[in-house]
């Protein structure tokens, strides 16, 4: 009888970003992605937020591989940074993936902790009891696969993040035949796949159709500066921006560290034409003419330390943002980006530069499929189970009603989130829930953890400031030996904070005379009257609850 296997979701469902699954037998795990998630200002001082990383270490003995499946960070982010902190294991991916992969190893120093095996389109490979036949498919970065994995339990069919596009810039369509056949014999038993955009009617526009856009909005700007940004893996896009400034007569410079890397890589990969006379230094930029520019920067999110926000703050070392720029946003805003984005457009306008995004002219089109594309995938795959990844909880939600409404029993669609794990089986698919926390992990620096209340507090801090409270207090003779003081930072300032400190530190010193007349106080006593009357009346008189501390001296 074949073994059971499961499928361990770590990250991914629930969020958009730190994908990560554990594909698992009795004695083999497989990593399928391991990504971070960037924080937005609900996490203020974290770097990015990884996903629960700790089922794979407590099975380190077991794992035989991971399979990145397209080179974009919420996919591939932490397997650097998290993964082989404490793990070394092969990573299987597409030649312009295991680049960008290659680049994160070697940044956190970590190159010796894997080795990158190249897979071709269409290529199978044996990993572990696992065999894995890798299939073309279209996104917004080159290389992307989908996984045919045969388990002991039958096929299990991942889609990446994929969109069916009949007409990509690179001419690499999605294997739509071959999962066919592989529906056809030897059946798909469970499917993967991507929840992004199953909200959303329709089919997603062809990649190829932005680069007559983007011409136009290129001829329409003779004569000035044009500074293009878009996700610096987004290779395809990056080609018709420069197929549009090649025609306009520009030469092209790369700015920003990712930008500038990961061009060199397509480049040699052969997976971007740039003509080597079109194709210049970004210190070279200022020695040609306006019109004769087109500066392809990182940026496009309005990250604080990014390329293009850095000039909108007219902080760049290479441009001076003035009234003869054309800035051009090639994206979409992540979710939770909204305002970083519109702050740094703001920014733009306000340096004279005119900005050209996709709510004006069409010129971003995402590279997840809609709902008619989502349904032509369930119909080629006719899977005999089906799990929702890939997306906000709403858009887990609606992948499943979209599959019931193709026929799909709504007992064989199973809803999981990060934590839970499904196991399949001769009989079927169950679902366990919470079989490890699915807590994220927060990179704080060189630091990597759980969350113990240091967010709330950071929030405290931003939101309602601190005020330290101090008591000086002799302890072999129980009285303090000097009226409290009080400091404090984003709490209040001006003639109303020194009238409110002066009652507060009467309160204070009041309160702690009374329980230096208990026969029972010790510091810990003290500590708790110093907080009760801070906090009692900075609330009470001020409506707001800024973090106290306070502070026994012993002398």
């Amino acid at each position: 009888m074949p073994q059971d296997v499961t499928v361990t979701f770590l990250g991914g469902l629930g969020d958009i970003g730190r994908n990560c699954a554990a594909i698992e037998t009795d004695d083999a795990l497989l990593v399928l992605d391991c990504g971070q998630m960037f924080s937005n200002e609900e996490q203020p001082g974290v770097d990015s937020i990884l996903p629960d990383i700790d089922y794979l270490l407590e099975r380190r003995d077991k794992i035989v591989g991971c399979l990145v499946t397209h080179g974009h960070e919420d996919h591939i982010g932490a397997i650097a940074q998290g993964l082989l902190r404490g793990l070394s294991f092969p990573i299987y991916g597409s030649a312009f993936t295991l680049g960008l992969v290659h680049y994160r190893l070697d940044e956190h120093r970590v190159t010796d902790k894997a080795e990158l095996i190249e897979v071709a389109d269409d290529e199978v490979v044996n990993i572990g009891p696992f065999s894995v036949e890798f299939l073309p498919v279209t996104h917004s970065v080159p290389g992307g696969l989908i996984s045919a994995i045969t388990t002991p339990q039958g096929v299990i069919l991942h889609s990446s993040d994929f969109k069916l596009d009949p007409h990509p810039v690179d001419g690499r369509r999605t294997n739509l035949p071959r999962i066919g056949a592989i529906a056809q014999d030897p059946g798909v038993r469970l499917l993967l796949a991507d929840s992004t955009n199953s909200d959303v009617p329709g089919s997603t526009a062809s990649e190829s159709s932005m680069g007559a856009n983007l011409a136009d909005v290129f001829r329409e700007n003779a004569g000035r500066r044009i500074i293009t940004a878009c996700f610096s893996s987004h290779m395809h896009r990056v080609q018709q921006i420069v197929d549009a400034a090649v025609a306009d007569g520009r030469r092209i410079a790369t700015l920003g560290l990712s930008m500038r890397k990961n061009v060199t890589l397509a480049r040699q990969l052969k997976l971007l034409d740039i003509p080597d006379a079109s194709f210049i230094d970004i210190e070279e930029v200022e020695s040609f003419a306006p019109g004769e520019v087109c500066i392809v920067s990182t940026g496009s999110q309005g990250e604080a330390r990014s390329s293009l926000a850095t000039a909108a703050a007219g902080s760049s070392r290479w441009m001076t943002i003035n009234e003869l720029d054309t800035v051009i946003l090639s994206s979409h805003s992540i979710p939770g980006n909204e305002a970083r984005v519109s702050n740094m457009m703001n920014d733009l306008t306000r340096r004279g530069a005119k900005v050209v995004h996709s709510g004006l002219v069409e010129i971003h089109t995402s590279g997840h499929g809609k709902r008619d594309e989502l349904t032509t995938l369930h119909t080629v795959a006719t899977p005999e189970w089906f799990v929702p990844v890939h997306g906000e909880y709403r858009h887990l939600v609606a992948h499943r009603e979209l599959a019931c409404s193709l026929g799909m029993k709504p007992e064989r669609v199973l809803l999981a989130k990060d934590g839970d794990q499904v196991v399949l089986r001769d009989k079927g698919l169950a679902l366990r829930e919470k079989v490890t926390s699915g807590d994220h992990l927060l990179l704080n620096g060189t630091f990597l953890g759980a969350d113990r209340g240091v967010l709330g507090e950071r929030q405290v801090l931003g939101q309602q400031g601190v005020v330290t409270v101090t008591a000086i207090v002799d302890f072999d003779s129980g009285r303090q030996l000097c009226d409290p003081w009080v400091e404090s930072r984003g709490w209040l300032d001006g003639d109303d904070a020194d009238s409110l400190r002066d009652e507060l530190v009467r309160l204070v010193a009041d309160a702690v005379d009374g329980e230096l007349r208990n026969p029972s106080w010790d510091r810990s006593s003290v500590l708790r009257k110093v907080r009760r009357a801070s906090g009692g009346f900075i609330n009470k008189s001020t409506g707001r609850r800024p973090m106290i501390v306070p502070v026994v001296i012993d002398t």
